[in-house]
C-alpha cells in the first residue's frame, strides 16, 4: 500500500499540550499526566475513563464536552466541583488554562490565573480537531451534526462568526418564544419585526461564513479525497442555504404566517445543511458505507489542514477510537498523515500499534479511573 501524503509542509511544532490534571473529573478523583509532543496512547477497556481524558482536553480548548454534556454531568458523582488544568505550549510561550466546574453555578474558565469573561476569548489559544466513530457517520447522520462540524471548527477559528452565530440563536430564540405565546386576536408583527431584523443581520454573516468555509474546504478536499480512494470522480462539499434559494430576509417574511401556524423559525441558518457529492452521486443518500467514510476521513484530515492554513500551527488531534472502525486501508491513510501532529490515541489494545511502523511515543494504561504509563 503506497503512503498517501497530504499534509503540506513538515515543520517543528509550534502547538503541543504538555500536561494534563484532573481533579474530581467524570471517574477521575485526581490524575495528573505528562504527554508526549507527538503520540500518547490511552488503551483499556471500555467504561474505564479513556474518552473522558479527551474529553477533558477538549473543554480546555472549546469550554465545551465534544459528547453536548451539562458541567454537571462532567463532574465526579458525589462531588460539586470539578477542575481542569491543562498545560499548553504555543509558540515557545507556555499557557495554563484553568476551567473550573460547578455543580449550581456557570463553570470559571482562567488563562495564566487570570479570570476571563467570555469563552470567545479562549478560543484559538487551543486548537484542536476531535476524530470519532460518531464522526464517521456525519454523511448518513442529520443536518444537525453535519451544522455542528462547522460550528465547531468556524467558532475556534473565528470570533467574530462565534459572536455573530450566539446573536443569531438568541434572536431565533426569542421570536420562538414570541410565536408561542401567539395567539389569535394578539398583535405581535411589530415585535416579531424587531426579532426578524436581528435574525437577518446576523443570519446572512453566519450564512455567509458558512458558505466561504465550505468553499475553503473543497480547495483541499478533492486531492485529499482521491489520494485516499483513487476515486476519478471529483468529490466536493455543497452548501445548502436553510432559507433555500431566497435571500434570508425574503424566507422570512414568507414564511411568517406558517411560522405563526407551527410556533417555530422554520427558515434561516439553524436550518442549513452541507450536501456530499461525488460527481453527481448525493452520498447522503446513495453512497456505500465505505464511501461515506472514505469522505469522512477526507473532512478531518482537511479540517487538520484548514486550521494550518488559517493558524500557521498545526492543531492537536484527538483520536476516540476511531481506528477500530477503519479498515486497514484506512487507518493507514490517517496514521500517514499524523506524523507530525501531536496526537492522543484511545483504544482497546496497543498491538495494533506494535506492528506497523507508527512511532508510539508515550503508553498510558487507563483502568478505574487511573492512567499508568507503561514505557
Amino acid at each position: 500500500m503506497p503512503v498517501i501524503y497530504v499534509l503540506l509542509t513538515e515543520k517543528k511544532l509550534e502547538l503541543k499540550i504538555e500536561s494534563l490534571k484532573l481533579k474530581n473529573f467524570r471517574n477521575y478523583e485526581y490524575l495528573d499526566l505528562d504527554l508526549d509532543s507527538e503520540t500518547n496512547i490511552f488503551y483499556g477497556d471500555n467504561a474505564q475513563g479513556k474518552t473522558n481524558i479527551l474529553e477533558a482536553v477538549y473543554l480546555s480548548g472549546t469550554t465545551k464536552s465534544h459528547r453536548g454534556a451539562k458541567d454537571k454531568d462532567m463532574i465526579r458523582f458525589g462531588q460539586d466541583e470539578a477542575h481542569v488544568r491543562t498545560v499548553v505550549e504555543k509558540k515557545e510561550i507556555q499557557y495554563q488554562i484553568d476551567v473550573h466546574l460547578k455543580r449550581n453555578h456557570p463553570k470559571g474558565i482562567a488563562i495564566n490565573k487570570m479570570p476571563i469573561r467570555k469563552a470567545s476569548e479562549l478560543f484559538g489559544l487551543l486548537n484542536l480537531v476531535f476524530f470519532s466513530p460518531e464522526d464517521l457517520n456525519i454523511i448518513k447522520n442529520g443536518p444537525a451534526q453535519r451544522r455542528r462540524f462547522i460550528d465547531l471548527e468556524l467558532s475556534q477559528l473565528d470570533k467574530v462568526y462565534l459572536s455573530d452565530l450566539s446573536n443569531y440563536n438568541r434572536a431565533v430564540n426569542q421570536r420562538n418564544s414570541l410565536l408561542k405565546e401567539s395567539s389569535p386576536g394578539k398583535e405581535i408583527n411589530d415585535t416579531l419585526d424587531l426579532w426578524e431584523e436581528q435574525i437577518i443581520r446576523y443570519g446572512n454573516q453566519v450564512m455567509e461564513r458558512r458558505e466561504e468555509f465550505i468553499n475553503e474546504i473543497n480547495e483541499i478536499i478533492a486531492d485529499i479525497h482521491k489520494r485516499l480512494t483513487k476515486e476519478e470522480n471529483r468529490f466536493q462539499l455543497v452548501y445548502e442555504p436553510g432559507s433555500g434559494d431566497l435571500p434570508l430576509e425574503m424566507a422570512i417574511k414568507k414564511n411568517r404566517e406558517r411560522d405563526l401556524r407551527v410556533k417555530s423559525t422554520t427558515v434561516g441558518p439553524h436550518r442549513d445543511d452541507i450536501g456530499f457529492r461525488l460527481g453527481d452521486l448525493d452520498l447522503r443518500r446513495y453512497g456505500s458505507q465505505g464511501q461515506q467514510r472514505s469522505a469522512a476521513l477526507a473532512l478531518k484530515l482537511s479540517e487538520i489542514e484548514i486550521v494550518r492554513r488559517k493558524t500557521g500551527e498545526t492543531p492537536v488531534l484527538l483520536l476516540d477510537d476511531v481506528l477500530s472502525e477503519l479498515d486497514k486501508h484506512r487507518q493507514n491513510a490517517l496514521l500517514d498523515n499524523i506524523n507530525d501532529i501531536q496526537t492522543l490515541i484511545t483504544c482497546t489494545g496497543v498491538d495494533e500499534f506494535v506492528n506497523h511502523r507508527f512511532s508510539v511515543n508515550k503508553v498510558f494504561h487507563v483502568q478505574n479511573g487511573q492512567a499508568v504509563k507503561e514505557n
